[in-house]
């Protein structure tokens, strides 16, 4: 762990000019950083720990995490500071700043930091999953903790009384219901509970596919794609990224897990089994994607022993596989230079760009059984939500209604 705070705060310059950030929001950064070293210098400190940059957080802007009432100058120096933090635990920037610091402790506490621990480096599970999950954790433990109960005393009551206490929407209570369900059978299977609890959690009949999912047209596409820069090694690989995406309907674990060992350049294809579902899959090598990634791997791609394709060129991490969060970044940085509309207040990562080809797919009236197999489903069932979004088709459905003469319907004032 590098604790030279000039050290460290060149690494981090170094990872700000991989991340090609604008200038004026690197000035703003770099200038928060010279504002600690002066506050490091007042206090004495010569090395620097997550500890010290929390302290000065605490003293010059009343916290370290991120708050309603902080001013934008203030939001600034809170991610600034983070930034050094979480880069020295962690070799990256941290996804976003947190509204909330979450602390188990106690026993039921130190049990959730160890199943999370267990999520992280035993499942290898993705950190937008993990931040979900603990999420959950966290409000279930803390309503434990208030009403001072432990595993051993839950029932039915006590679980429906906590879902409603959270006042969740359908989806997340759901998500958390099943989140808790496989935390119990864990902490159950592993003897630390004498029972298992999720017996205790009532199905909730959530259909996951209600929801209308979010898409751009194919001019939209096209005007994303179009905004990258190619001429630099990011670019090139950018470049790369979205076309798997867009024109593949890749899911971002397929993305950043494409080897070599995947790609027939003598048929022309590309073979594996998805992530997700492990179904296999077979896609044409298309002539842009396959220029894509020789061009990649010849003038962009940093040198490098892993099998997959497509790498970190950030300094600290040059050459390692791209995390899922890293990927979402890389879309929604071209949504913005594509100055897309409406883009932040939609879906805006890779899976945008999935449910994107299926539609556009679905209005130029290709079959669902077709879309079905380019998006790897299991079955038609899960591509028929894409159904929705198609409002040609859809008003095409509804059948007249017709003229009621029944004398039923026209007694008691019920003509309106």
């Amino acid at each position: 762990m590098v604790t030279d705070f000039k050290t460290l705060v060149s690494l981090c310059e170094d990872e700000l000019n991989n991340r090609e950030y604008a200038a004026i929001h690197h000035g703003r950064i770099k200038a928060e950083w010279d504002n600690l070293a002066q506050w490091m210098e007042s206090h004495y400190y010569t090395d620097f720990s997550e500890a010290i940059g929390f302290q000065y957080c605490d003293e010059t802007l009343g916290t370290h995490i991120l708050a309603d009432r902080l001013t934008h100058k203030n939001r600034i120096r809170l991610r600034a500071v983070r930034m050094l933090t979480s880069y020295q635990k962690d070799g990256d920037f941290e996804f976003r700043t947190p509204r909330i610091e979450r602390i188990f402790y106690g026993q039921t506490g130190n049990d959730m930091s160890l199943y999370l621990s267990y999520l992280r480096n035993i499942q290898r599970l993705s950190e937008s999953t993990l931040r979900n999950k603990e999420q959950y954790l966290y409000e279930f433990f803390n309503y434990l903790e208030k009403r001072t109960l432990t595993l051993g005393d839950l029932s039915i009551e006590i679980m429906e009384d906590f879902f409603r206490s959270m006042d969740y929407t359908p989806a997340s209570r759901h998500n958390c219901g099943s989140t808790l369900r496989i935390y119990f059978r864990y902490v159950y299977d592993n003897g630390i509970t004498e029972r298992d609890s999720s017996v205790f959690i009532l199905n909730d009949n959530y259909n996951r596919h209600s929801k209308i999912p979010t898409t751009y047209d194919e001019d939209e596409i096209r005007r994303i794609v179009a905004s990258v820069e190619r001429s630099s090694a990011t670019g090139k690989r950018d470049y790369l990224i979205l076309l798997l995406a867009a024109e593949y309907g890749w899911r971002t674990s397929d993305i950043v897990n494409f080897r070599f060992s995947q790609i027939d350049w003598d048929k022309n294809v590309i073979r594996f089994n998805q992530r997700k579902t492990d179904i296999p899959v077979e896609y044409p090598l298309l002539s842009s994607v396959g220029n894509a990634i020789i061009d990649y791997l010849k003038h962009g791609r940093p040198a490098t022993d892993v099998e997959e394709i497509i790498v970190s060129n950030e300094s600290s991490k040059k050459g390692r596989p791209l995390s899922f969060p890293t990927v979402h970044s890389i879309v929604s940085k071209y949504m913005r230079k594509a100055e897309i509309k409406n883009w932040k207040n939609k879906k805006h990562g890779a899976h945008s760009l999935r449910h994107s080809l299926a539609t556009n797919m679905l209005k130029k009236n290709v079959s669902i059984p077709i879309i079905s197999t380019v998006l790897g489903h299991q079955n038609t069932k899960a591509t028929k939500v894409y159904l929705k979004v198609d409002m040609d088709k859809l008003r095409q459905c509804p059948i007249p209604m017709p003229v009621i003469y029944s004398k039923h319907y026209m007694a008691g004032g019920c003509e309106a």
